[in-house]
C-alpha cells in the first residue's frame, strides 16, 4: 500500500505524522518504507538513526548545441514554452540550462540535427536503514528551480512488496502533485485555524482532481476552532484522527524524539488511524 502525507500548509504536522506513522508500523513488525519527498528541505532524517548510507545521482538531460552544425534557424527557441533557449541572429544559440525541463524537444525538431542532450545533476538521493525500515529522502541542488525529478527518481524506489509512507511538500504545487500521483491513498493533516482551513480547501480541490481517496487528520485539535470540523463534516470527509496539543510533544520534536517515543499511545493510535482508510 502506498500512502502519501501531505498539507495544505507547511507547520500543520505531517512529518511528526510521516514520522509516527512509519516507526509504529515497523515496531509490529511490518516491512516500511518511508520515502521523504520534501527534497527542497527535507527532514525526517532528523528523527532517524540511520545507517549504512547511500547516496546517487538524480541527473535530468539538457541541450547541448553544436556550433558546427546549427545556422541559427531558432526552430529551437520558438518550439521551447520554457524560455530555455534564445537564439541570437548571426551570433549563437544561449541555453539557460535552469530552466530547462528535459522534454527534449528541441533535439527533435532541430532540423540540423546539432542538439544533443547531456547530463546535468539537479540533485541526490540518500538511502539507508533506520529503526527496522527502509528510508530514503531526496535532496534538490541549490539554485535548482523544479524539484519534480528527484521526486521521481525517489518514486522509483518504492518497493510495492512493503507500506510505502511518501512525506510530500507542504502545499498544492508540482511537487506536491507528483508525490501524492499513483498513491492508493492521502492523508491530509491540517490545524484548526483559518489558515488551515483555506489552504485544506486548496489540497481537496487537487486530490480530487486527480482521483485520489484521501481523509483528513487534525493536528492541535483543541485549539483554533470548529471550522475544518464542520467543513470536513458537510463535505463528508472522513476525520482520521485528531491529535490534541501537547507541549511535550512540541519540546520532544524540537529535539529530534519522535512522537511516538514522546508519548506510547500515539503509535496504537496511528495503526487504528490504518483502519480506517478506504482504498
Amino acid at each position: 500500500m502506498k500512502i502519501a502525507i501531505g498539507s495544505g500548509k507547511g507547520g500543520t504536522g505531517k512529518t511528526t505524522l510521516s514520522i509516527g506513522l512509519a516507526l509504529a508500523l515497523a515496531k509490529t513488525g511490518v516491512q516500511v518504507q518511508l520515502l521523504d519527498c520534501d527534497v527542497e528541505e527535507p527532514n525526517d532524517h532528523l528523527f532517524l538513526k540511520t545507517i549504512g548510507k547511500i547516496s546517487r545521482s538524480v541527473d535530468v538531460f539538457t541541450p547541448e548545441i553544436d556550433a558546427d552544425l546549427c545556422t541559427i534557424c531558432g526552430e529551437c527557441s520558438r518550439f521551447c514554452q520554457f524560455n530555455a533557449l534564445a537564439a541570437i541572429p548571426n551570433s549563437e544559440v544561449l541555453i539557460f540550462h535552469e530552466m530547462c525541463h528535459g522534454c527534449g524537444g528541441c533535439k527533435i525538431i532541430c532540423p540540423q540535427k546539432a542538439v544533443r542532450e547531456i547530463p546535468r545533476q539537479v540533485g541526490m538521493i540518500k538511502t539507508s536503514q533506520a529503526e527496522n525500515l527502509d528510508f530514503s529522502y531526496g535532496l534538490l541542488n541549490i539554485g535548482e528551480a523544479m524539484a519534480t525529478p528527484v521526486i521521481k527518481a525517489l518514486k522509483e524506489l518504492a518497493d510495492p512488496s512493503k507500506t510505502v509512507i511518501f512525506d510530500a511538500p507542504p502545499g498544492t504545487a508540482c511537487s506536491f502533485v507528483e508525490t501524492v500521483l499513483d498513491t492508493d491513498y492521502c492523508i491530509l493533516v491540517t490545524e484548526p485555524t483559518p489558515f488551515g482551513l483555506f489552504d485544506l480547501k486548496i489540497a481537496v480541490r487537487v486530490v480530487k482532481k486527480i482521483n485520489i481517496p484521501f481523509g483528513v487528520v487534525i493536528n492541535r485539535s483543541d485549539i483554533g476552532n470548529k471550522s475544518v470540523t464542520n467543513f470536513c463534516k458537510y463535505n463528508d470527509i472522513p476525520i482520521l484522527l485528531e491529535i490534541p496539543f501537547d507541549r511535550n510533544v512540541a519540546v520532544a520534536y524540537s529535539k529530534g524524539i519522535s512522537i511516538i517515543d514522546t508519548d506510547k499511545k500515539y503509535a496504537g493510535l496511528f495503526l487504528e488511524m490504518l483502519q480506517k482508510l478506504k482504498v
